[in-house]
This record gives structure tokens, C-alpha cells and sequence, in this order.
């Protein structure tokens, strides 16, 4: 049973000029909208999610309250609900899906939030990764909207390094003799295996590993851990999906666009919300270093590392119940001011 909604934005011109016909959003909201439209937290989807999986930093007894916030959960292009090549119809299916950027989705966001959804104000924009990276980009592009915003284990522009990492993954998955260019008749099963193996052991930390922390995650051994990664990718992801999402990923940077034009530190000095930036200091590939240097420049921010072994699945609902509690903090601080 579907437990979300959709909505229609009918053909979209995206970033890079091409019109994505007949876009939808899949979301998902909880709570109730004040009479002043301004208690609404969005919380976008991370690389791997949907809106169900945001559903772990949400509760009564969390800083992300129904009782008191209206919660918007937006689903990201690409993930399977919202447009993407597994659902999209010719000629935008599959690998014929065009390249959509982290503006696209916000851009389309800001139409759900005002035009269907009638919210003047945005109370928090938060999340876990490119989650995280929305959050940015939702500060940088409507800057007089949004109120706060606290990503977690992300970044504004997506680094040299991260890239790399990503690419590493992609070439994975596209190594199955069945990729075929993206028009598999069958899914790439070795790949997606491949792929979530080899990204295992970029989730997790060096120390995750040597401390045999995959145990408290109920496996009793690496192997196990390994092959649930490989499973859950079998299972459900579509590989052009993935892929689609890793181009959006490494082409973040909320300096893309027609109003900064690609000067990242202009975008950053723009943010009018107040921010707090919360890196996990082992996280492998979002690292502290690069917020240290948005840090610099967002006028408004406070930057509070965490460390924790689990790198950057700390922020994974159920991993570790002291950054839990470290993102309530936080969030409440940003909420209660």
C-alpha cells in the first residue's frame, strides 16, 4: 500500500537547459501546518533512501516533532518513487534519463512546498548526506526561506576526493557483462553485488573494521556485513537509478546555477540560515576539513565534529545512540532560538 503522495510538476527545464518531462516528487508529510506556514522542517532523502528511512529521525520524543513541526519528507529524483530512469517513459527511461543537479531538486521542492503545500517559512532544512547536501543547497538557493539548516556527514560541494570515491563504486557496477550500457533486459546482479561490496568498506570506518563493531550490528563476521551490502542492493536498487543519483552527487555545489554562477564562496557568504555543521570526524568521505573551510565563509554557523568509529553511517538511525542524542541537541538549539 502506497503510504506516500505525489506531486505533478508536469515538464520541468532543468539546470542544463533539457526538459524532464513529466516530473513528479514522491513525499511524504507529518504533522499539521500553523496558521503562520512557517513551522515546516523538509527533510530530503540521502543517496540510498526514501522517505521511509527519514522516518528514524523523526518521533514525539525526538527534536523533530509531528506534535509540533509540519515534517515534509521529499523524496530525490532518482530514487525510484520520485522521477527516475526505473519509472520514466520513453525517451527518458533508463539510461536515456537526463543528468538532474541538486538545483533541479530543490527547484522543484520550493514548487511543492508553495505551490501545493502553501509553506511561507522554512523552520529547518536538515539530513544525513546528500540529504545534508540539499540542505545547503536549500539555504544557498532560497536563502530568505529558510530559517535553519543542519546537514550532517555532507557537504556544500561535493570534493575531488569524494568523486574519485564515487567513481570507484560506478565502476563497479558497470564491469557486469549484462550492464549493457544501462539497457540490461535483466538486472546487473554481479555489479550490484560488486558495488555494494566495494562500498562497505567506505561506509564504515578504518576502526569500525578493527574494533569488530560489525558484531554489534548483529554479523558475525565481515563476510556477513559484506553480504547484506550486496543484498541490499540486489534487492532494492535499480542500477540506473544508483547511477543517476551518483552524477546528481558529484556535481553538487550550491554555487551552480544563474545566481552564483559557480563562486562557491559568494553562495556560502549567502546563507542567511542559522547553521550548525555536524561532520563525523571518521567519516571517509565527507570530511571535516572540507565544512572547516564552508565554515570560513556561511555567516551564521557553529561547526560541531563528532567522532565515532561507525565513520559516516554514525548518522544511520540505530548506529550510535550518542550522536542521536548530539542531533537532538543541536537541533533543538537551532529550533528553540
Amino acid at each position: 500500500m502506497q503510504d506516500y503522495e505525489y506531486f505533478n510538476l508536469g515538464d520541468v527545464k532543468l539546470l542544463s537547459g533539457t526538459l524532464l518531462k513529466s516530473a513528479k516528487l514522491a513525499y511524504k508529510t507529518y504533522g499539521t501546518l500553523n496558521s503562520s506556514c512557517d513551522n515546516a522542517i523538509v527533510l530530503p532523502t540521502f543517496y540510498t533512501g526514501t522517505h521511509k528511512r527519514n522516518e528514524g529521525f523523526i518521533g514525539p520524543d525526538r527534536a523533530i516533532n509531528p506534535n509540533k513541526y509540519f515534517i515534509v519528507s521529499i523524496n530525490m529524483f532518482g530514487n525510484g518513487l520520485s522521477s527516475s530512469p526505473s519509472n520514466s517513459l520513453s525517451p527518458q527511461d533508463g539510461p536515456r534519463f537526463p543528468n538532474i543537479t541538486l538545483w533541479d531538486n530543490i527547484n522543484c521542492q520550493h514548487k511543492l512546498l508553495t505551490q501545493k503545500l502553501n509553506v511561507k517559512k522554512i523552520a529547518l532544512v536538515a539530513g544525513w548526506s546528500m540529504a545534508g547536501c540539499q540542505a545547503y543547497q536549500w539555504a544557498a538557493q532560497y536563502p530568505n526561506m529558510v530559517k535553519t539548516i543542519l546537514p550532517f556527514c555532507a557537504s556544500a560541494k561535493t570534493s575531488i576526493h569524494n568523486h574519485v570515491f564515487l567513481e570507484g563504486v560506478k565502476a563497479a557496477l558497470v564491469a557486469d557483462k549484462n550492464w549493457n550500457n544501462g539497457d540490461y533486459k535483466s538486472p546487473p546482479v554481479a555489479g550490484l553485488k560488486a558495488f555494494g561490496r566495494v562500498y562497505a568498506g567506505w561506509a564504515f570506518s578504518q576502526g569500525f573494521y578493527r574494533e569488530e563493531l560489525y558484531k554489534k550490528l548483529g554479523f558475525e563476521s565481515v563476510e556477513d556485513l559484506l553480504k547484506n551490502w550486496e543484498n541490499d542492493h540486489v534487492d532494492n536498487w535499480d542500477a540506473n537509478n544508483l547511477l543517476a543519483k551518483i552524477h546528481t552527487w558529484q556535481t553538487a555545489n550550491i554555487s551552480a546555477g544563474p545566481v552564483y554562477n559557480y563562486n562557491f564562496e559568494k553562495a556560502l557568504s549567502s546563507i542567511q540560515a542559522r547553521t550548525i555543521i555536524m561532520p563525523c570526524n571518521q567519516d571517509l568521505y565527507f570530511r571535516t576539513k572540507d565544512n572547516e573551510i564552508e565554515a570560513n565563509y556561511i555567516p551564521n554557523v557553529s561547526l560541531r565534529s563528532y567522532n565515532s568509529p561507525f565513520g559516516h553511517c554514525v548518522a544511520n538511525p540505530g548506529n550510535d545512540k550518542n550522536f542521536e542524542l548530539e542531533l537532538d541537541k543541536n537541533i533543538n538549539e537551532l529550533l528553540q532560538k
